[in-house]
């Protein structure tokens, strides 16, 4: 008889199979490996329909990143419910200790192949109140840290396009950029975002 864990919940990663042999760890707890998990950067975790959580409850969604000098660090990414039955996830940005090993100058050991990485995903199924509860402690952080990325590409956009009509007026003078470019930009980035307001994330 299949285990219950391996038909509720679904794991897609771009260019590969669809997963559900999640490990029942825990009466609640669930985890999957992905392996090669350093070219991964967006994953989709689902129910498959097949078992709905129980009445009052529904589940974290948890990543884990390996680290060789500490334990394993669990991050929230979100939550699924009987009513939120999937969920996309950006995983680019939890990975920064292996950008930051990736991006170091070359050395000796630069030629080898690279070592694959295994990450994981858990879910904790949880009394919907509690859930409810951590994700209203929750949201303010994260929206102030989606505002403040949002800000960020902004400027860099805005700066980016400028550039590119700055007009030199002389020696030692810095360069100018007529308002009419400013403008430009402007249309161009407000008629992105009517039809796409998440085109910055990509």
């Amino acid at each position: 008889m299949a285990d219950p864990a391996q038909s509720m919940f679904g794991l897609l990663v771009s260019g590969r199979l669809v997963r559900t042999d999640f490990e029942c760890i825990e009466e609640t707890k669930l985890m999957i490996t992905i392996p090669s998990a350093e070219s991964v950067n967006y994953i989709c975790v689902f129910l498959t329909g097949l078992i709905p959580f129980p009445e009052g409850t529904a589940g974290f969604v948890y990543f884990s990143w390996p680290d060789d000098h500490a334990r394993p660090n669990w991050q929230l990414l979100g939550i699924l419910s009987n009513q939120k039955p999937s969920a996309i996830y950006k995983l680019s940005n939890l990975k920064k200790h292996h950008v930051d090993l990736v991006n170091e100058p070359s050395n000796a050991f630069s030629l080898f192949p690279s070592v694959t990485i295994n990450a994981q995903i858990g879910i904790s199924i949880e009394p919907l109140i509690d859930i409810e509860a951590q994700v209203a402690n929750t949201e303010p952080v994260q929206n102030v840290s989606t505002f403040i990325e949002f800000t960020q590409k902004m400027v860099q956009n805005l700066f980016n396009y400028v550039s590119s009509y700055a007009i030199e007026v002389g020696p030692q003078q810095p360069p100018v950029v007529p308002l009419t470019t400013i403008q430009k930009w402007y249309e161009n980035f407000e008629r992105k975002m009517s039809l796409n307001p998440n085109f910055w994330k990509s």
